[in-house]
């Protein structure tokens, strides 16, 4: 019996995410009760994982583990770990299964060779001449029309990937009737003042060119109180998002490091596979060098690390410090409030 793990990559999360559900439908038919589980490895450590996986439950058949940053699995031990889970799921009944999930093109070359061929996929994003017609295609299936430029506007507005344009697109269909032609005044009103604040959208305030760093730490903190006060709020995720954005600012500095041309295919398999992204990412490499952004999630990772052992009372007074030191002194650690830049 081959064991139930797999590795999807790249950074199409729709698709993506769409083939985890049907995995998860086809336990829940063959198991009936089955336990789900989604960890980060930022947060969760693969000993975690693979104990939640060995372990046998009274209430359920089966366990899903989803286990995503799986770029970040590269030590020994957990791979080895890993690969004796594996080995023993071979030779046993277990019914438990372990899905790898990364928003990169690839992950470590030895976890890789420990999943089945049939069992990996890379999940590309949209090619430029796809993004129009998916947008087109996805408010005609609902009944309306879309302006051109109205198009254009979205694809701006909204990160790439079929989840993100389903989530926003699906908007206008509460706001018009049927047959309504979705126009650019409709797209501002509906996207640009009704956004939902999460940590992509506080990295793409603190890149904004157009303002002093001041004046960027003072919209970068005004949105951290906006997601600090909606429902379900959590700091971890904040700086998890966040961090993947320097890493991803490290990575685009790596690649742009002997000043050579990459075009959209060398580009597109680093994971930068939109012109909104990278646009930003282009900008963000203004503001923040290549060690600048290596120590910044140095100190993202640290100021988790302090959360979870200060608990609640000053997880706001940490996150304002730790905003305050990426954009006013660009990952130093500070002694001294310092507000005149």
């Amino acid at each position: 019996m081959a064991a139930s793990v797999y590795l999807f990559t790249g950074p199409e999360f729709g698709e993506k995410n769409d083939r985890i559900d049907e995995i998860k439908s086809e336990l829940k038919r063959k198991f009936g009760d089955v336990e789900f589980y989604s960890w980060y490895a930022s947060e969760t450590n693969v000993d975690d994982v693979i104990a939640q996986l060995l372990s046998t439950s009274l209430f359920s058949a089966a366990s899903c583990v989803v286990y995503r940053e799986a770029e970040l699995v590269k030590k020994k031990e957990e791979l080895r770990q890993i690969e004796s889970w594996i080995q023993s799921s071979n030779s046993s009944e277990s019914n438990n299964t372990l899905i790898f999930v990364s928003d990169s093109y690839s992950v470590d070359s030895k976890l890789e060779k420990l999943i089945p061929p049939a069992n990996k996929k890379v999940f590309w994003g949209l090619d430029e001449n796809r993004k129009e017609d998916w947008v087109r295609n996805f408010f005609k299936k609902n009944g309306f029309g879309i302006e051109n430029d109205a198009v254009s506007l979205i694809l701006d507005m909204v990160e790439n990937d079929t989840a993100s344009l389903k989530s926003e697109c699906s908007r206008f269909f509460y706001c018009f009737p049927q047959n309504h032609i979705v126009s650019v005044s409709d797209v501002e009103k509906i996207l640009a003042h009704n956004r939902e604040e999460n940590a992509f959208t506080l990295f793409e305030s603190m890149t904004d060119l157009n303002q002093i760093p001041s004046k960027r730490l003072e919209v970068a903190l005004s949105i951290i109180q906006k997601i600090t006060l909606t429902k379900n709020s959590s700091p971890v995720l904040l700086i998890a998002g966040l961090s993947s954005c320097f890493r991803k600012l490290a990575l685009w500095h790596k690649i742009h490091s002997n000043g050579a041309y990459l075009d959209d295919f060398a580009l597109k398999k680093n994971g930068f596979s939109g012109k909104t992204m990278r646009a930003q990412y282009e900008r963000a490499s203004r503001i923040w060098t290549f060690g600048q952004a290596s120590a910044i999630v140095s100190l993202l990772s640290g100021t988790d690390i302090e959360m979870r052992s200060s608990g609640n009372a000053v997880q706001d007074t940490q996150l304002f410090m730790l905003i305050y030191e990426i954009i006013m002194k660009n990952g130093a650690s500070c002694s001294k409030y310092d507000f005149s830049n």
